[in-house]
């Protein structure tokens, strides 16, 4: 069971300022979690093997393709400066170099 005074270290190495109230309530939180986590401890793991993931995960991707995108107008309409069809942006080559 953690104490206050836990929780207030914790949240100073975090970096966090938490009020009374928010101390109380993550006291509370943080206990029932790793009383779980005491739980989970008791169990019976050695022919469990090891995994990233409870369940068999899968990423679906396309392929990445070049394709036109015909609303121009659209596009620039985001630019935060732009000259007639093009992206403005600020020099940062020295033509000197």
């Amino acid at each position: 069971m953690l104490d206050r005074d836990q929780v207030r270290k914790v949240a100073h190495l975090a970096r966090l300022e938490l009020t009374p109230g928010e101390e109380a309530k993550f006291t509370t939180q943080l206990s029932d979690i790793l009383d779980y986590f005491e739980q989970l401890s008791e169990l019976d793991t050695e022919n469990v093997q090891p995994t990233t993931r409870a369940i068999d995960v899968s990423n679906v991707t396309r392929p990445d393709s070049r394709q036109p995108y015909l609303d121009r107008e659209a596009i620039l309409e985001g630019a935060p400066n732009r000259e007639g069809d093009f992206f403005k942006v600020p020099k940062i080559i020295n033509a000197d170099a």
